[in-house]
């Protein structure tokens, strides 16, 4: 059984305006990771996720990818205390409209 664990990931490049907010979603819900996406203002994205650590090496393959249409030039990535995702029971995007 893969260990589970939290990560933040924050993806640097081309990353606005392209989907890649709901790249991110489609492919962390498909891995049942739980968590969410966001745009900072500093024209970043910036991903929470929880889950196996199998299915997060998985979702940090497809963050350096990203979707057709964006230039990923930087991913960088840190662990979190489990306390971070607390209450989530499905991975969502933050600020969508």
């Amino acid at each position: 059984m893969a260990e589970a664990m939290v990560l933040h990931f924050l993806i640097q490049g081309r990353v606005q305006g392209v989907g890649f907010r709901w790249f991110v979603q489609r492919e962390a819900s498909e891995l049942n990771l739980r968590g969410w996406v966001r745009n900072t203002e500093d024209g970043d994205v910036e991903v929470v996720a929880a889950g196996d650590s199998e299915d997060l090496t998985d979702l940090r393959a497809s963050l350096k990818r990203g979707p057709r249409g964006a230039r990923v030039d930087h991913v960088v990535e840190h662990h979190l205390q489990d306390s971070e995702v607390e209450g989530l029971t499905s991975f969502q995007i933050d600020g969508a409209w």
